[in-house]
């Protein structure tokens, strides 16, 4: 784990996928981080049948894209299905969360940065 003073406070320009370790989140999802600065992240959530992202809220604006699979999305009251192609936008403090229907990845941008995940 870095301490804060020796943390990376941006992504390096160039990030290629085949060069960027996964980072297991559990026997269902993996993510990498795509790129950061302190005020934008991208990140890319990998999922495979039956992952389940739990509910959660954090104070970051969050807008994810669905780059392939199907998932049933909960925010707030509301369950959508989404599938690949879709888009939701998650404002800042909403529990959400996913279900992994079908197969598939996530593209997550946030605003700030999540500092959780690079520690």
């Amino acid at each position: 784990m870095l301490s804060l003073s020796m943390k990376k406070t941006q992504s390096d320009k160039f990030i290629v996928d085949q060069e960027q370790d996964w980072e297991v989140i559990d026997d269902k999802i993996r993510r990498k981080i795509t790129g950061y600065d302190d005020r934008l992240m991208m990140v890319k959530v990998a999922f495979q049948q039956g992952g389940i992202g739990a509910i959660h809220d954090h104070p970051h604006t969050q807008v994810t894209y669905v780059e392939s699979g199907s998932f049933e999305l909960t925010m707030g009251d509301e369950i959508k299905i989404m599938h690949g192609g879709d888009s939701f936008f998650v404002p800042p403090n909403t529990p959400h969360g996913v279900e992994c229907l079908e197969e598939g990845i996530l593209i997550d941008a946030f605003s700030p940065v999540r500092e959780d995940f690079l520690s």
